[in-house]
């Protein structure tokens, strides 16, 4: 296994991990509108779990560095993003055609401080890589992030900008070869795309296959040129639950750590593949989801945990402040402390959720076919590709603030003064503590992402020559 500058500790003191956390404030406040399902202040209730739950003391709790429209450029492309950053809801009725052409509409749409999202979401995202390139850290959160859909020239399926594949190319210029890891219920179709013809990125995602969106994701679809066999995807259908779940994502993942040899790994945690999700049809416990994030720190491998969908929000809030905990190596109590969201997990106010009694339709047969054909595909890779020396790109320098809680112990007691992380001098840090603040309270109507066929548009990438336009192989849209 590479383990490079950013080795970790194993055997008994593999527990130990250091842990840098992005969060900001502000997140909570963005609203994509009345119904919409894509709600931001899942990501304030998680943060008030792990306050009440005592894990902000154990990590190093960063307010990110907004995204600059440079940083955003790195892939996506100049005009979207002037786009992005010039659009209110006042202006959009003036510039019906350029909201078409950048699929901004009814799933995307357009709310007050947008660009401010997403340059929050992508600066956390990106800075938990310069953390893990640096070897501040060894695992790195950014929860607000994990936006997998967008494309380098368009929103979709609620994500703006890929902050995924934004860290990846910053992770790249350390690291030989990344590792995307996707458990979110929709295929990561954009990240698979930007990386479709590179062997320097393996992509590998567990969605939902069939009649649902984005309508990508074919066992069949593998990767392109060089990139031929470096996209894996585990198409599934309703009602998996953990143990049908494990038994392909284990033995996968395995064998994936073991041939591709990944410098550092990038796992989207999107809480869609919960039992219960709004808009999701698996059967999940939070134990289960978790176990894949248990199962990827447990290689000692720089690890970025980065969110996703999720839409019944006090599931996901209890699912990231779980998973959280199990970064951290701290397991945690299922009777939840008393906090400003409290009643938003009633009645039984407690951190897991039983799975439901809905079927499984992932039959025994089919499990053993999808994991013979993608351990049959891993099989032809020979060897760990690598890349000849080249002068490597200036590192990023993103500064962030680092958040206190009233009730905090000293930052500086949690890294020991050996600790070489800076921060930056602000003499009025921003607080960490929750407001308690009333929002639209989550309902059970279902919502669903507007079909929308993958269109297979060709990306400028960073280290190969452009792919060509590859079908979905889909047998249906989303």
């Amino acid at each position: 296994m590479e383990s490079g500058e950013n080795s970790l500790p194993s055997g008994s003191d593999g527990v130990k991990r250091k842990v840098s956390y992005f969060y900001d404030p502000e997140v909570g406040n963005y609203y994509y509108g009345l119904g919409h399902a894509m709600k931001p202040h899942r990501i304030r209730m998680t943060h008030a779990l792990l306050a009440h739950y005592g894990l902000l003391q154990h990590m190093q709790v960063l307010k990110p560095s907004p995204a600059k429209d440079r940083d955003l450029c790195k892939f996506h492309a100049d005009d979207y993003v002037d786009f992005l950053r010039g659009i209110t809801p006042d202006a959009q009725q003036d510039q019906l055609r350029q909201l078409k052409r950048f699929n901004i509409g009814e799933d995307c749409p357009v709310f007050d401080g947008l660009y401010s999202f997403c340059q929050t979401y992508a600066g956390g995202s990106v800075g938990g890589a310069v953390k893990l390139n640096h070897g501040v850290c060894d695992i790195a959160i950014n929860w607000a992030g994990g936006l997998h859909h967008a494309k380098k020239c368009e929103a979709s399926g609620f994500c703006y900008v890929n902050d995924i594949v934004l860290a990846i190319l910053e992770l790249l210029k350390v690291h030989e070869r990344v590792l995307y890891v996707d458990i979110d219920i929709h295929h990561g179709d954009g990240v698979e795309e930007a990386f479709y013809a590179t062997d320097r990125v393996m992509t590998v995602s567990f969605h939902k296959f069939g009649d649902y969106f984005p309508g990508t994701g074919d066992i069949r679809d593998i990767g392109y040129g060089k990139g031929k066999y470096y996209s894996l995807n585990v198409p599934l259908d309703d009602g998996i639950d953990d143990e049908s779940y494990m038994s392909l994502f284990k033995p996968i993942m395995g064998k994936v750590m073991e041939v591709f040899r990944p410098g550092a790994v990038v796992l989207q945690c999107g809480a869609d593949s919960l039992s219960g999700d709004r808009l999701g049809c698996f059967n999940l416990s939070i134990k289960g989801h978790a176990e894949c994030v248990k199962y990827m720190r447990s290689f000692n491998v720089p690890l970025l945990l980065l969110g996703g969908g999720g839409y019944t929000i006090r599931n996901v809030a209890r699912c990231w402040c779980y998973e959280t905990g199990i970064a951290l190596g701290m397991e945690l109590e299922d009777k939840m402390p008393q906090h400003e969201y409290y009643e938003y997990f009633g009645p039984d106010y407690t951190l897991h959720v039983a799975p439901s009694n809905m079927e499984n339709k992932n039959f025994r047969d089919l499990l053993d076919d999808i994991r013979s054909k993608l351990l049959d595909n891993l099989s032809k890779l020979q060897h760990a590709p690598s890349v000849p020396f080249q002068e490597r790109p200036p590192d990023t320098e993103l500064h962030q603030v680092v958040l206190r809680d009233e009730d905090e112990d000293d930052k500086d007691e949690r890294w020991g003064p050996d600790s070489d992380t800076e921060f930056d001098d602000y003499s009025n840090p921003v607080p960490g503590r929750v407001k308690r603040e009333y929002i639209e309270v989550d309902r059970n109507d279902s919502g669903s992402y507007h079909n929308h066929l993958d269109r297979g548009r060709d990306f400028d990438m960073p280290f190969k020559e452009n792919a060509s336009s590859k079908g979905s192989g889909s047998n249906g849209s989303g």
